[in-house]
């Protein structure tokens, strides 16, 4: 009789069970995406793919992000992250410090590098044999004049054993570097390779090329690099990491498919497709320096970090001094 109404029992209980279970299946499949804006440093390019891989193949979606991108006003991508107006920003190493050595620091991480080598060096003719930062010398170099630039071109040409004070300045107001060294606007100039280089080999336009960290490692600093709001990170740490192996899977994809991911970024931004050629020869340039010898992406090594921070705080060159790992962190980044 007890066992009897005992079955009895769980028998009624069945529906109660399996519309419990229902709905959990229901709640775990109804997970809400998280919506995160990523403001970029500048207009669209192929320091950018890989972010846009990972919304144009789902793999934000898989991670319950829904993310739009935007691109910087006047104050720059620091400014609006710190602002909380983006979560997520692409700044540089460089710009980074002048945002958070200084008394009232703008509360901001790097949580992830997109390359792993700055390209960044001198671009001049060919004709005028400027091979090496002492051959600057007498020639006109087309600067911003910013700080951090100008002590920049000043070790080089120091270490590469020029004088400085000989290397004649003009404004940089130029758009379309192979343009410029075309119309003598200037005669060196400096230039990200895997953008301004590669157009000067699509364009067959003879130059001379050197890269910083070719000169001084002290200058193979991380640029361009993703940072986030401070209260963000903090608030919403699982986003944070959902939202950097999105990311991760993104990179992974174009460092193995560069005209594959070349075409995906230029089906999410048409505009590109004007200069295809140039997409397509950058892409599979910088497909060569998203991932680290060991295949991953993101991550930041503290020792040149620092060194790096270590020369700016020692030339003075910002407001406070950088202290040891300042700024960055890898824990957002998928083990």
């Amino acid at each position: 009789m007890f066992k009897h109404k005992r079955i009895l029992t769980l028998l009624a209980l069945l529906p109660i069970v399996s519309f419990l279970l229902a709905s959990c299946g229901k709640a775990k499949t109804a997970t809400k995406n998280q919506t995160v804006t990523v403001v970029l440093d500048w207009t669209p390019n192929t320091n950018h793919t890989g972010l846009y891989v990972a919304k144009e193949k789902g793999y934000f979606k898989k991670h319950h992000l829904n993310v739009k991108f935007v691109q910087p006003s006047k104050d720059g991508a620091e400014q609006i992250v710190a602002s909380g107006k983006a979560q997520i920003g692409i700044s540089g190493q460089d710009t980074l410090a002048g945002a958070i050595a200084k008394k009232n620091p703008l509360p901001l991480t790097a949580i992830g590098t997109i390359l792993q080598h700055n390209t960044s060096g001198i671009m001049s003719r060919k004709a005028d044999g400027i091979t090496s930062p002492k051959k600057m010398e007498g020639y006109r170099y087309a600067t911003w004049n910013l700080p951090t630039e100008l002590a920049t071109i000043k070790q080089v040409v120091k270490d590469d054993g020029g004088d400085f004070s000989k290397v004649k300045k003009v404004p940089n107001n130029i758009t379309d570097e192979v343009a410029g060294l075309k119309s003598k606007a200037a005669d060196d100039i400096w230039v990200f390779y895997g953008w301004a280089g590669i157009n000067a080999k699509v364009k067959n336009y003879p130059v001379n090329y050197f890269s910083f960290r070719s000169i001084n490692p002290v200058f193979d600093y991380y640029t361009p690099i993703i940072i986030g709001n401070n209260s963000f990170l903090k608030k919403n740490p699982t986003v944070a990491k959902e939202f950097m192996a999105a990311a991760t899977e993104g990179y992974k994809y174009a460092a193995k498919n560069p005209k594959a991911s070349a075409d995906l970024l230029m089906k999410a931004v048409p505009e590109l497709k004007s200069d295809q050629k140039l997409i397509y020869e950058s892409q599979d340039y910088l497909s060569k320096y998203y991932l680290t010898n060991s295949g991953n992406f993101g991550t930041i090594g503290s020792k040149r970090w620092n060194a790096f921070y270590t020369w700016l705080s020692d030339n003075k060159l910002v407001d406070q001094k950088l202290t040891k790992d300042q700024g960055f962190t890898n824990q957002y980044l998928p083990k």
